[in-house]
């Protein structure tokens, strides 16, 4: 198995015998980029982060100099909105123990699949049982995604359709038989690896805020061979990687699967919090991760998609939900009298009422990581603005005023880049995307 994998454990198992400082300083080394330090510098092909690309994740080195900045290294730390995981998996490096929240399923998925400790060859074994039962599995795919959108398997709606018929039935062979593994950290990882390859196996590809059709998708052959030749490729790498950079100065975690605004409640007591949240953008995060999300059974009926996203950040009006906001600062209400001035230039009469909600869950997540946090505790966001017929959302500037009546002062405002405002909006660079630096009081 291990020569029809391409692994090279016999002289990868070498490392093994590095001590976590040593493993930590050759993963570091991996993560050195030219020039400053910002939050989205391209680390797709970097260990970990390698495992699914995940277009919004933090730069480690970013991370790493977020923690650098602090008068001194904490113990623990949070990142409410764990995303990839990036602030949690260098946290271990660091030795510092992490909680994360994330209310993805898949995305909290493959933040615990690297946060994990595994035994390779145990895992190597488990692949080989998955392919060897994948290999006798025929399913229907009409029956596995019986409660997902026709526009998944061919034929589709209108003649379009995400996967061509015999592609889905070897990506479902392959889940039905990582469903039936025993050890639940292999059926994660495995999982995780699985939904790596979706998008390449698909019709779409993942375009700007969503979803959109390749061009000529039509004429394009993708093999049923090509699922587990791709899926074998994502093992290898994540074996490879875990092999390598397994050790760490931390091997514990805390991963809180939920809603930011109310899952905050279950977390011990933490040191610092380093996130990046939704901005109020009116784009539905959970859109990116449709293909993910049903393909691998995370979501099996219609009310488990609406439930997963009204559990997100009130950041965008894709869905009719409550938009009662008790949000207060002085410069959200100036922001809000503006948006409500030009209503009739907004592509959507609720985007005042959205802008509100979302500094609301905003400070309920301030009060939450207030309510875990000792004073002279650190809080470090980095936020990104929005504009609606031509008027700013000073995300930053906002939140520092909430943040006072949550129990925080301001340290500092930091510019990390400009960001491109919409077409609708010109274009231009032109949005801020901030580090928010508080103290808790």
């Amino acid at each position: 198995m291990r020569d029809s994998l391409g692994l090279r454990v016999d002289s990868l198992a070498d490392e093994l015998g590095a001590g976590p400082r040593l493993v930590a300083q050759s993963w570091f080394a991996r993560h050195e980029f030219f020039g400053p330090a910002s939050t989205n510098q391209d680390s797709h092909d970097l260990p970990f982060q390698r495992w699914y690309r995940f277009k919004e994740a933090f730069a480690p080195r970013a991370v790493v100099e977020a923690f650098s900045a602090l008068p001194m290294r904490p113990q623990t730390c949070i990142d409410p909105f764990g995303g990839s995981g990036t602030t949690s998996l260098t946290a271990q490096f660091l030795g510092v123990r992490p909680t994360t929240v994330e209310v993805n399923p898949f995305l909290a998925d493959l933040i615990e699949a690297k946060l994990t400790t595994y035994v390779p060859n145990r895992l190597i074994r488990a692949f080989r049982t998955v392919v060897d039962a994948a290999a006798d599995i025929e399913p229907d795919p009409s029956a596995v995604l019986a409660g997902a959108p026709s526009t998944f398997v061919e034929p589709g709606v209108a003649g379009r359709w995400i996967f061509n018929r015999d592609v889905a039935v070897r990506i479902l062979a392959y889940r039905l038989a990582i469903e039936g593994l025993e050890d639940a950290t292999h059926r994660r990882l495995l999982r995780v690896l699985l939904g790596s390859t979706l998008i390449t196996l698909s019709n779409v590809v993942i375009s700007g805020k969503g979803r959109r059709y390749r061009s000529g998708w039509t004429r394009r052959a993708v093999r049923p061979f090509e699922v587990g030749r791709l899926f074998e490729a994502a093992v290898l790498r994540a074996i490879e990687d875990i092999v390598r950079f397994g050790r760490r100065a931390c091997l514990d975690f805390t991963l809180l699967r939920g809603d930011a605004r109310t899952a905050l409640s279950q977390s011990d007591s933490v040191d610092f919090a380093l996130f990046s949240p939704p901005y109020p953008n009116s784009f539905d995060y959970t859109d990116i991760y449709n293909v993910e999300l049903w393909m691998l059974g995370y979501l099996r009926t219609g009310a488990d998609n609406r439930a997963l996203r009204e559990a997100t950040l009130r950041s965008h009006v894709q869905i009719h939900r409550s938009f009662d906001s008790a949000a207060v600062s002085p410069l959200l209400t100036e922001t809000l009298d503006l948006l409500n001035a030009r209503r009739d230039q907004l592509w959507d009469a609720k985007i005042p009422q959205m802008v509100s909600a979302y500094f609301d869950d905003m400070t309920a997540v301030l009060r939450g990581l207030h309510r875990v946090m000792p004073a002279g505790g650190s809080v470090m966001m980095v936020v990104g603005d929005s504009q609606y017929a031509g008027v700013p959302i000073d995300v930053a500037a906002i939140c520092a005023e909430m943040a006072d009546g949550c129990g925080f002062a301001l340290k500092g405002l930091s510019q990390m880049r400009s960001m491109r405002s919409s077409a609708q909006q010109g274009g231009a660079h032109e949005l801020g995307e901030t580090l928010v630096h508080l103290t808790c009081e």
